[in-house]
């Protein structure tokens, strides 16, 4: 056999046939493996570097999901017709795999690391990015690359009220709940999760079930270990000599302590450059030559007295309760032009979310691998260097802040009106002004202030909250502690960020991350009974005093949007050849019109009487003119005996001289000429499908005048000339 070392291992999935195959692929990688979960393939490999990266304090390792078009059949859209910048799903889903396998790496490896999940075929009922992580896993536990896994991931969905694992294509257009679950033999490692509203213990058993389901793909995979794994090589690791950071440690601990024992970012920093200078000063020439040793040192120093601060005596650096928010204030209106504003502030984290309405048509369309064709609830985030104090250019978000958006997005889709509810396409944009934690929770709250602000009537306001961890020194998972809105320095040395959205009924979303091996069952609830506490204090407390529900009116800049029904096949009239009618009403009315397949049109415009015009007008075209309806028309073509009115393009009907007003006409042109907007009132249509219309019925009835004679429907054979005093027309009887 060409193949020598093929083998394939097989098991089942939520009812689908599960297999991993290795020695086929991709033999020069450290690892690959082939993943088929029923007709999804997945090739998935893991290189790393013989010898450790110089001049990094941080694990080299990057994690990339591809899709590829031909995996559904597709060809790329784009000019060059192939795949490029990688799409915002599959970058989620990179940073979804690279959040469980991370941990477990040792923390001093140094070895450049890269792992790539190439998405080859897609059955829509198997998750290719489940796939992906159990592939992803399997390849680097049986590579010689350090790692402690493997761990397996689960997709759980709530259909019908039942918990269901991996839930197909069917099942996922009908499910509450879209959680990701990833796990080790033993832990929970990773939660990501949108839902709606879901309650903390339905989502605490949605976890755990997807737990339980993981143990058993984390046995599955481990047989395949035992079998075909690799020794795992040594590497040289990055941690600092004991006795020089023991030195160091002593040197500066006292003045480290004193300069972080504060609730103010700047003033810290501040305090800590001088001591960082006299650290250099004194040891630089110990470590000439690798002088970032000192800094890794410190960051260690620094790591450990908020760690034993929090640890050992629930002392926080801005000296807050363990459990104690941060100062939170609210605000909204502060743009002038746009159409929703809202700022929320939580300490030295400040946030501004700005909401934009817009006709149906500006629907982000996407071109990816699963069945969403387009998004019309987007939310961005962005993160400028100003917001930490740095200086950097801006190039565009990174996989950072296209997360932090997506997640932000994730909280508040349960809430957003149906197209049906509320006919326009949302965008919200949170501009991080300052930076000091928990920015995605805050732009969560700004963004339920703005769609607010913004008129945008949401089910219900949600707020997000984050909850921190500290394990014992060696994860000791028996002797934890968590503490409520981590800042910075909690962030960066703490064990979890655990960010919980939600409304005062339930959950919306989760992100967890971590840099310990995974959660217990105890800490997950304890994280959410907090974070559900500290929610409801955010909403009640800080965000309703100052706006309690979402406004009745659209700011006057925002479109006005109005909407009606039409018979699909008449939308061919409506559009018109070569689009001029349609065209034509859009000129008119100055407004955008967007008609969908199913015959729903929808009119912007920001005069609301223009669009009630388009409206009305579609109207006429797609329908029948009815005996009664009034229109605004516009007269086309004079003759002897009436004019014609356009009441909607290719609708045209006969006002007769004896109906053109409400007194007597002796001549069409004494009352209207070419090109007026007239008010006209449908009396008929005969059999042949003609219109008769009447100015005099239209004024009688939306003016209030008075006849001054009485209708004469034949024309009059004795109309004498008209006579002229002055260079004024005179009526005579």
């Amino acid at each position: 056999m060409f193949f020598k070392n093929f083998k394939v291992w097989e098991t089942e999935l939520a009812g689908r046939k599960l297999s991993i195959e290795t020695g086929k692929m991709a033999g020069l990688a450290n690892a690959a493996v082939m993943v088929r979960y029923g007709e999804t393939n997945v090739l998935c490999t893991v290189t790393a570097s013989a010898k450790p990266r110089e001049g990094v304090d941080f694990f080299p390792l990057s994690v990339d999901y591809e899709e590829k078009m031909y995996s559904v059949g597709k060809i790329p859209g784009s000019f060059q017709r192939r795949e490029g910048k990688a799409s915002e799903k599959a970058t989620l889903t990179s940073r979804c795999i690279d959040r469980p396998i991370r941990p477990l790496f040792p923390k001093d490896l140094r070895n450049d690391c890269s792992v790539v999940a190439t998405v080859m075929s897609v059955d829509p009922d198997c998750s290719p990015e489940i796939a992906s992580m159990i592939g992803v896993s399997t390849a680097i536990a049986i590579s010689d690359i350090p790692w402690d896994g493997p761990i397996s991931g689960v997709n759980v969905g709530l259909v019908d009220g039942e918990i269901v694992i991996n839930p197909t294509l069917e099942q996922r257009a009908k499910t509450d709940l879209n959680l990701t679950v990833a796990s080790t033999a033993d832990l929970v490692a990773m939660i990501e999760a949108g839902g709606n509203e879901i309650s903390d213990d339905l989502m605490f058993d949605c976890i755990m079930a997807g737990h339980e389901e993981n143990k058993k793909i984390v046995k599955f995979i481990q047989g395949i270990v035992d079998e075909v794994g690799k020794p795992k090589f040594a590497y040289e690791s990055s941690d600092p000599d004991p006795v020089i950071f023991k030195e160091i440690e002593d040197f500066c601990i006292d003045d480290v302590k004193k300069a972080l024992d504060t609730d103010d970012k700047l003033v810290r920093d501040e305090a800590l450059l001088p001591i960082y200078a006299a650290v250099h000063e004194k040891y630089d020439e110990q470590f000439e030559g690798n002088e970032g040793k000192i800094d890794e040192i410190m960051y260690l120093v620094q790591k450990h007295v908020v760690r034993s601060w929090l640890k050992d005596e629930h002392k926080r650096v801005d000296g807050r309760g363990i459990d104690e928010i941060r100062p939170l204030n609210a605000e909204i209106d502060l743009l002038a032009r746009a159409h929703g504003s809202g700022m929320f502030t939580r300490g030295q984290t400040q946030v501004l979310s700005v909401a934009t309405l817009g006709p149906t048509s500006d629907a982000q369309m996407l071109d990816g691998l699963d069945e969403q064709k387009e998004k019309r609830y987007i939310h961005h985030y962005n993160f400028p260097s100003y917001s930490v104090g740095e200086t950097k250019p801006s190039r565009g978000p990174g996989r950072r802040e296209i997360g932090h958006g997506a997640l932000a997005e994730k909280a508040l889709i349960p809430v957003i009106p149906s197209i049906e509810e509320f006919p326009y396409t949302i965008r919200v944009v949170s501009e991080v002004l300052s930076s000091n934690g928990s920015t995605s929770q805050g732009s969560i709250c700004g963004s339920t202030l703005a769609l607010m602000a913004a008129g945008v009537p949401i089910k219900a306001p949600v707020a997000g909250i984050s909850c921190g961890l500290i394990t014992g020194d060696e994860g000791v998972y028996g002797d934890f502690m968590t503490m409520v809105d981590i800042q910075g320095l909690e962030d960066f040395y703490g064990d979890m960020d655990f960010k919980v959205a939600g409304t005062k009924k339930g959950i919306t979303a989760i992100q967890m991350d971590l840099k310990v091996h995974g959660l217990t069952p105890e800490i997950i609830k304890e994280a959410f009974a907090k974070t559900h506490k500290a929610r409801d204090y955010i909403l009640d407390e800080i965000m309703l005093p100052v706006i309690s529900e979402p406004r009745a009116e659209l700011s006057r800049w925002a479109p006005k949007m109005l909407t009606t029904k039409i018979d699909p096949e008449k939308i061919g009239d409506v559009i018109g050849k070569q689009g001029k009618v349609i065209q034509k009403i859009q000129a008119e009315c100055e407004c955008k019109i967007d008609i969908s397949e199913e015959g729903n049109v929808f009119v912007s415009a920001l005069d609301i009487e223009k669009a009630k015009r388009a409206i009305m007008i579609v109207d006429t075209i797609a329908k029948d003119p009815e005996p009664g309806t009034i229109y605004n028309g516009v007269v086309t073509r004079l003759m002897s005996f009436g004019a014609f009115v356009e009441i909607a393009p290719g609708k045209e009907g006969l006002v007769h001289i004896s109906r053109l007003d409400v007194k007597r006409v002796d001549k069409v042109e004494d009352v209207v000429n070419v090109g007026d907007s007239v008010l006209v009132k449908v009396l008929e249509i005969d059999d042949q499908g003609r219109l008769n219309l009447s100015r005099r019925d239209a004024l009688i009835e939306v003016k209030g005048l008075t006849p001054e004679n009485d209708i004469d429907d034949e024309p009059r054979k004795d109309r004498k000339p008209r006579r002229f005093n002055g260079g004024k027309p005179h009526h005579h009887g």
